[in-house]
């Protein structure tokens, strides 16, 4: 081999595999394997200020199958989806009441400054004030994340615990939300779920089904890229390099029980059920090229000196 060819070719390995640089932890009950990137301000891989830091999913396999990986083009730390897995996101705590120049908080990320008077966008990067401190407890079969901020008004202390059950095939995210400020914690969660299914790009034969008939809004991409039959939502073609589908969707009740959901790739055979201890306080599904998302948002309410609990499961499970 050439010493020039050797050159790039280790190059574009390091590009292509950024795993060797970030902390990181394996967890596997035997059925089920899964990587995490731990949450870190120096060396993360996810740095930016959409996203709770823990949990951040490279990778899970099951029975040959994987359900997620890179599905964006591009990587930086502090790119806003720069991410992977069942990650979550809250709404964030006192923007619209911080003056430009202030500060307010985002649940999982820490106290980010408000630079001026535009309404908040999700997809901008907010400076970090605070990144507050970080515990994480790896075990063999799971992961503890805790994250503690220290602010007068929005203080809390945020667990998350993601572990595999023992003998089944079933991954489990159990949330606590302690509120130690002086001020009311309201928010809605939501889990993006960045399925990428067998390192596959979106195709006829993948779909989502839920417990009730759907009712989209404020929908793109419907009847052309996708397209709601019942209580499914299938793909009628590929997706192009900047395609991308996107509804709100309406028809679920006030009850846990329509938190639950299938994703299913007839292709290859992979499937996961997606269910919640709460009830949806709003539901989206978005897709573009290699991944198709449900998602779910929980309504969290937490008086000073109290805790909120909730808790995800996912079945993972074959249908071929």
């Amino acid at each position: 081999m050439k010493p020039i060819f050797l050159i790039v070719c280790i190059l574009a390995a390091r590009l292509t595999c950024p795993a060797q640089s970030f902390p990181q932890a394996d967890i596997s009950n035997g059925i089920v394997h899964a990587r995490f990137y731990l949450p870190d301000t120096a060396k993360g891989y996810y740095r930016s200020t959409r996203f709770d830091w823990s949990g951040v999913m490279p990778s899970l396999e099951y029975k040959g199958h994987s359900y997620f990986g890179q599905w964006f083009p591009r990587y930086d730390p502090t790119l806003n989806d720069a991410i992977m897995g069942p990650v979550e996101s809250f709404s964030p705590l006192g923007y619209d009441q911080a003056i430009a120049g202030g500060t307010f908080v985002q649940i999982g990320v820490g106290v980010l400054r408000k630079p001026d008077t535009a309404a908040y966008r999700p997809f901008r990067y907010y400076p970090i004030q605070n990144a507050g401190s970080w515990q994480v407890n790896p075990s063999r079969s799971g992961v503890e994340f805790r994250h503690t901020l220290e602010d007068k008004d929005y203080g809390y202390v945020y667990t998350k615990t993601v572990s595999l059950t023992k003998g089944e095939p079933e991954l489990v995210i159990a949330h606590s939300l302690r509120n130690t400020g002086h001020t009311a914690i309201e928010s809605d969660v939501f889990d993006h779920n960045f399925f990428l299914t067998d390192s596959q790009s979106l195709a006829p034969g993948i779909l989502l089904k839920f417990r009730f008939t759907l009712v989209p809004e404020q929908a793109r991409g419907l009847d052309d890229l996708a397209a709601i039959r019942g209580d499914s939502i299938i793909l009628l073609r590929p997706f192009g390099q900047r395609e991308s589908v996107y509804a709100i969707l309406h028809g679920y009740g006030n009850t846990e029980k329509d938190y639950d959901i299938r994703l299913e790739n007839h292709i290859t055979g992979a499937a996961v059920r997606i269910r919640a201890d709460k009830p949806l306080s709003e539901l989206i599904f978005w897709g573009s090229v290699k991944t198709l998302c449900p998602e779910p948002y929980i309504h969290v309410s937490v008086s000073p000196g109290q805790t909120f609990t909730w808790t995800i499961r996912y079945e993972f499970y074959t249908i071929k």
